[in-house]
């Protein structure tokens, strides 16, 4: 791999000091030096001696990825058991794409790029990306893994305007322009575009990555440039769907794996048909990832996922009906759970959450009421808010004194963290807030002390939430007699998910609370789109963000020196070709952020319960949790994770 030299020298050595803030014990490494021997799980003893699949040896690539399974916490493991969860949806099968964090490059321990599917990558002037597959590897149903599969999603899926009515992707898109796409060889292609495309690499590492190959050899029966339109007719009447189009579409998820026939590269594939209540994935006999003694991972050989009601998924976790679960759990089960374990074969481990903030307030710039929407849009009303809000309370009362009081910005652990921007504006000071408000002229009063609008309006406005945690609730009574204190009466509301974005789009809602970015352990050369109006589903400026996502064609401009500055600084980051640009533009963007409070954050790095059995090892004691990046527990490698019933078993002898 040559990527350029300075960029990737940079966000290693920053990535490290990342990762060592953070007290993470170190991930698995790619080793030096292919092991002379595979070995082989079990599971597929009576296959191979019965001349159904091939031997180990020739299942894996000849450059497999050798996983160094070895430092704190972590051991080689051996093959075997069944590894159980929970989830409260039959939508949730995606959480195992999620954990099996299979990609053709993926985030490493130090939040780098790294090849992991690729065998390498090489970039040029941050323009040009030559992607190079692993020789002999193959899909979970044996097929070849090629270039062919590269030129199948491009050809005849992402260029196909019945598959992909809206286009190319947005990470195939450097400042609008489609690149220029190669085969090579059998295991090598490029992308080029005649401009930077700082996307393209991390769209790919994402936790939901922008997938750029399919399984041809499958997927071609089901598409109308390659099957026999007889029987494609035959098979859309028999799947009761409206086209070979729609066929295509619903047998060819790989984010959502419905289909267990449709061939995967992670490590277990789905092996139950919708609709049921447990599915069960079994591992990937062609897996190219290897430990340093040359056996085949996953260590487990099978993952089952059980589906309920979310609420009832901390009651089983403690009744010992999982081995792993973080999923539908919350801080405020932890007590319950912890109680449970001493009953049941588990631990409870608390690891940190990863959101900028995982509550805050969001001001619609958009609300269609054009007095409050004058009025979210003056900083000085933002920063009153703010400075009214009385975060080591709500820590004390809420999270034990265990979360951050922050504003929404990036973690300590993250390179571009700055102690000054996760404090600003967020230190208690009623005094100061009144001042701001009556800065604004908003000084005249009710009777009973709420402060009134130009209008004569009483300042009193619902905060809309999706209604989904007790602790929002929580956090907002208290928030609700912090701003009561300054003159401001807010009335919490829950609506359903779906009626609660809505409204927001909709410039109904004046405020609502929500998490503040995604992904708090930020890199510069991760994409800055939660930080500036890029989509319609932003909360604080959804009208501004559907005029950047549409093109202009729908939405409304930003307004705003700021909004717009910020606006000009994605755009420059998008065009960025080196490292050192992108880390100035990040930094200037979470200062614009962190001054302007266009998220009133509240506290972050909140902790989330993980159940763990007691016989799974390799599971850290303390990780970061959080969907970006890495996937929840994706970025710790389940396919590590291995189950020692033996040492338990002694364990237990020696108590008794």
């Amino acid at each position: 791999m040559k990527p350029d030299r300075p960029t990737r020298r940079g966000a290693l050595l920053l990535g490290s000091a990342a990762m060592a803030a953070a007290g993470l014990p170190r991930l698995a490494r790619a080793a030096t030096g292919k092991p002379d021997e595979l070995i082989d799980s079990p599971f597929f003893a009576a296959r191979v001696t019965a001349g159904t699949l091939p031997p180990i040896a020739q299942r894996v690539p000849s450059a497999p990825r050798i996983v160094d399974v070895s430092g704190e916490d972590r051991e080689p493991g051996r093959h075997g058991g069944t590894m159980r969860m929970l989830m409260g949806d039959q939508r949730d099968i995606r959480m195992m794409t999620l954990y099996g964090y299979t990609r053709l490059v993926g985030y490493d321990e130090n939040l780098d790029i790294a090849p992991d599917v690729l065998e390498s990558y090489e970039v040029e002037g941050g323009r040009i990306f030559t992607l190079r597959l692993r020789p002999g590897h193959r899909w979970s149903d044996g097929s070849p893994f090629t270039a062919e599969d590269f030129r199948y999603w491009w050809k005849h899926v992402a260029n196909n305007k019945r598959l992909s009515p809206g286009g190319l992707p947005q990470a195939l898109l450097a400042d609008g322009e489609p690149p220029v796409f190669e085969v090579l060889s059998p295991t090598e292609v490029r992308y080029s575009w005649t401009k930077p495309n700082p996307i393209f690499l991390p769209s790919l590492a994402g936790a939901q990555a922008t997938y750029i190959c399919m399984p041809a050899g499958y997927l071609k029966q089901f598409h109308i440039d390659h099957a026999d339109a007889a029987i494609l007719n035959a098979r859309v009447k028999q799947a009761r769907v409206r086209d070979w189009g729609a066929l295509h579409e619903r047998l060819s998820r790989m984010y959502r794996p419905e289909n267990p026939d449709l061939p995967t590269l992670d490590p277990w594939r789905n092996t139950t048909p919708l609709p049921a209540e447990q599915f069960t994935f079994q591992r990937n006999p062609y897996f190219h990832r290897i430990d340093q003694n040359g056996r085949q991972l996953p260590y487990v050989d099978e993952v089952t996922l059980t589906v309920g009601t979310s609420s009832l998924v901390p009651a089983k976790a403690a009744a010992g009906d999982a081995d792993l679960q973080a999923r539908y759990l919350r801080f405020d089960n932890y007590t319950f759970l912890k109680d449970a374990s001493k009953r049941m074969n588990f631990d409870v481990r608390l690891w940190k959450r990863a959101e900028g903030s995982y509550f805050a307030l969001m001001p619609n710039m958009n609300a269609i009421d054009p007095v409050w929407r004058d009025l979210n849009r003056d900083v000085r009303y933002r920063r009153a808010l703010s400075v009214a809000i009385n975060r080591n309370d709500i820590n004390k009362v809420i999270f034990f004194g265990l979360a951050k009081e922050s504003g929404n910005t990036a973690l300590p652990e993250s390179p571009l963290y700055n102690a000054d921007y996760a404090k600003m504006w967020m230190e208690h000071d009623p005094a100061l807030a009144e001042k701001l408000l009556d800065e604004v002229g908003l000084t005249k009063r009710a009777a009973d002390g709420v402060r009134l609008l130009p209008d004569g309006r009483r300042l009193e406005f619902t905060i809309e939430t999706a209604g989904e945690s007790t602790e929002e609730t929580d956090i907002l009574d208290l928030i609700k007699q912090d701003l009561y204190a300054v003159g401001i009466k807010i009335y919490p509301r829950s609506t359903q998910r779906d009626v609660f974005r809505r409204r927001i789009v909709a410039g109904q809602t004046i405020m609502s609370a929500w998490a503040g970015m995604d992904n708090g352990l930020v890199t510069a050369d991760m994409e800055p789109d939660a930080l500036a109006p890029t989509s319609s589903s932003q909360f604080n400026w959804p009208r501004w963000g559907q005029f950047l996502e549409s093109g202009g064609r729908e939405g409304e401009a930003p307004d705003g020196p700021e909004v717009r500055e910020l606006v000009a600084l994605y755009n420059a980051w998008r065009a960025s070709a080196t490292h050192q640009q992108r880390r100035e533009i990040w930094q200037r963007m979470l200062q614009i952020n962190a001054e302007q409070l266009f998220a009133i954050g509240v506290v972050n790095g909140t902790l989330q319960p993980v159940v763990v059995s007691r016989n799974l090892r390799n599971v850290p004691q303390k990780g970061l949790y959080s969907f970006e990046p890495g996937a929840f527990f994706g970025r710790y490698m389940p396919d590590t994770f291995w189950f020692d019933t033996q040492k338990t078993a002694s364990l237990d002898k020696a108590k008794s």
